[in-house]
């Protein structure tokens, strides 16, 4: 048979003393915590330097080839826009440590990467030539059509022949 008994009160009596230097215990930490965090973020900014955000300037140009123009005039051309966008790059933005650029020219609706320029700035300010650090694209010339100039057919007029 079971056995019913009922709930006797615990005979620890509770101490009010060790009760009240409990909450104290838990209060004293949270109150510190909260009173130093302030002071040691604005120590921690004073004292340690602050991050430098550099970053990479990505330039995409394009341009045109004009008419009696041959590769080299247009490589010298691409040479001359990209060292110019590389030196505003740099003088533009202080933060800017790395330069990219793409250089694309188009000939008869064929448009096509002729060069690329990347260089940091401590590379540029010692030798400021984009010839140096260009990289060349060995198929740009086929591509865009240069190689067999004499083969190039203009764009068709709007007259039709009838028979």
């Amino acid at each position: 048979m079971s056995k019913i008994s009922a709930h006797q009160p615990s005979s620890i009596t509770p101490f009010s003393v060790i009760s009240q230097i409990a909450r104290r215990i838990r209060i004293v930490p949270l109150i510190v915590l909260l009173i130093s965090t302030v002071p040691t973020w604005f120590l921690t900014e004073v004292l340690a330097p602050q991050v430098v955000r550099a970053y990479t300037a990505r330039v995409d140009l394009a341009i045109d080839r004009l008419p009696e123009e041959n590769y080299e005039t247009v490589l010298t051309r691409a040479e001359a826009a990209a060292r110019a966008a590389a030196q505003r790059s740099f003088d533009q933005d202080i933060l800017v440590t790395d330069v990219s650029i793409i250089v694309s020219v188009q000939n008869y609706g064929a448009i096509a990467p002729v060069l690329t320029l990347v260089v940091s700035r401590p590379q540029w300010r010692s030798r400021p030539d984009a010839q140096n650090w260009a990289t060349y694209f060995k198929t740009a010339r086929s591509l865009l059509f240069f190689e067999n100039s004499s083969n190039i057919v203009p764009a068709a007029s709007g007259v039709s022949t009838q028979k």
